[in-house]
This record gives structure tokens, C-alpha cells and sequence, in this order.
């Protein structure tokens, strides 16, 4: 979509994104937009395949293999963690990677060396449980595990494809957002709760299954305040990355 330079920016961020790690993750647990269940599900292959789950792209966006490790034993350890939290799970052996998973990692992790378990969105997309989701799987980063929200901060797909150069309500929404993430834990997680206050709220996101990933990752940080990390323009729109540490 868009120019052929469109997603250069973000691709160039991608890339320099583990420089910035302390260390290389032990695992890596991605939330992904592009997965909703009614029980959070998570991916339990040894082996996992991908889900090319887009259409309309040239041949070769079809040929991208991303060849990663998966690994049962961490699944079942998330399941364990968010099942202690009072939240049902379920494991999925079958289904494989989404585009939301094995894009950015391609680009970040391009070794392919580092496990990978996807887990999805609870399918009523209820962001206080999504924060709690998050709360649950804190402990997973005292052993290095990475956690990855994987959406994208705006998602009105009409406006973008509009060809508008400035969409005015993604600046709106952005600055909220920016506001709201580099707030400490407790101010953040009530403002992510209740984003549908947020200006320009629903205009950003017309559902919001593109907004709950971060919310995982917030949920699942530490008392700090958050930081942006990535900012730059889409397809008219501004877009944003946050890190939580």
C-alpha cells in the first residue's frame, strides 16, 4: 500500500531495534492484531508455520519464510501464568505465524535463531483485560523474554487508503497516546483503559483490535514511565512505537 517508500522508515527502525536490547531475548512472545479467540489461545507448534494472512500483494510478498523455532514448553508456561490470573486459555498446535509476527521479526531478529509463541487478543477486545493479560506475563521478562505488542498506534484503513496527505485526527490521537504511554504504570494503565476517551478515539481506531497489542506490553511493564521510541508518517497518518521497561 502506499508508495514503494512508505514503510521505509519503520523498516529502517525495525532493523536497528535489537541494538538497543541489553541482551538477545531468551524467547520472544508476540501479540498480534492479526489473531482473535474467544479463549486466549496461544501458538504450542515445536515448529511453527507461517500464515501469510494478506491478499493482493506481489507473488513474492508469498515466498517470505521466516524458518523459527517455536516452543511448547514456554506455551505452557503463559497459559499457566494467565490461567493464575483468572484468564481461560487455550494452546493451538496447528495454526501458524501471522504477518503481524514474522514481518517485524524478519526485520529485527533476521536470524531466525530466537524461539518465537504467539498469543492472541481475547476476542471481545476488553482492554482492561488485555492490561491484566499483560500483568499476568511480568515475569516472563525476568527471563529475558521479550514481549511484543504488534498493531499499529492508528487504523482507520479508509482514511489511509484516502490518499489524504495529512489525516489531522492520527495527530490528535498520537499526542494522547504519546501523553498516556510516558505516564508511570498505575496513570497508564487507567488512561489505556478508558482510551475510548482519548480525542479522536474512534476515528484512529474504528475497532480497536489494532490498539490492544500495546496494551499487552504496557500491562506486562514495570513501574516506569514508558518512551517513545519510533515516530513518523504513513500514508497521511502519524504512527508511533512505544517501549516499556
Amino acid at each position: 500500500m502506499g508508495p514503494a517508500d512508505t514503510w521505509d522508515t519503520m523498516g529502517d527502525w525495525l532493523r536497528g531495534v535489537a541494538t538497543t536490547l541489553d541482551r538477545e531475548p531468551s524467547a520472544i512472545v508476540v501479540v498480534s492484531a492479526h489473531w482473535e479467540s474467544e479463549l486466549v489461545s496461544v501458538t504450542s507448534s515445536a515448529q511453527p508455520t507461517l500464515l501469510y494472512d494478506y491478499y493482493g500483494f506481489p507473488e513474492q510478498t508469498y515466498e517470505i519464510r521466516y524458518d523459527v523455532q517455536g516452543s511448547p514448553k514456554l506455551a505452557n508456561e503463559i497459559r499457566a501464568l494467565l490461567e493464575e490470573a483468572g484468564i481461560a486459555t487455550t494452546s493451538d498446535p496447528e495454526r501458524g505465524l501471522d504477518h503481524g509476527v514474522f514481518v517485524p521479526l524478519k526485520l529485527m531478529f533476521p536470524s531466525a535463531t530466537i524461539p518465537v509463541v504467539q498469543l492472541s487478543l481475547q476476542a471481545l477486545l476488553e482492554p482492561k483485560l488485555h492490561l491484566e493479560m499483560g500483568r499476568a506475563l511480568m515475569s516472563l521478562r525476568e527471563q529475558g523474554i521479550l514481549i511484543v505488542g504488534s498493531g499499529m498506534s492508528y487504523h482507520n484503513m479508509a482514511e489511509l487508503m484516502s490518499g489524504r496527505e495529512e489525516i489531522v485526527d492520527s495527530d490528535q490521537f498520537d499526542q494522547w497516546l504519546h501523553e498516556t504511554c510516558c505516564l508511570e504504570s498505575g496513570a497508564r494503565a487507567e488512561r489505556l483503559a478508558n482510551w475510548i476517551a482519548a480525542p479522536a478515539a474512534r476515528s484512529a481506531h474504528p475497532r480497536e483490535e489494532h490498539l490492544l497489542p500495546l496494551m499487552v506490553a504496557a500491562g506486562a511493564a514495570g513501574n516506569g514511565a514508558g518512551e517513545r521510541v519510533f515516530s513518523g508518517r504513513v500514508m497521511g497518518s502519524t504512527v508511533a512505537g512505544y517501549r516499556f521497561d
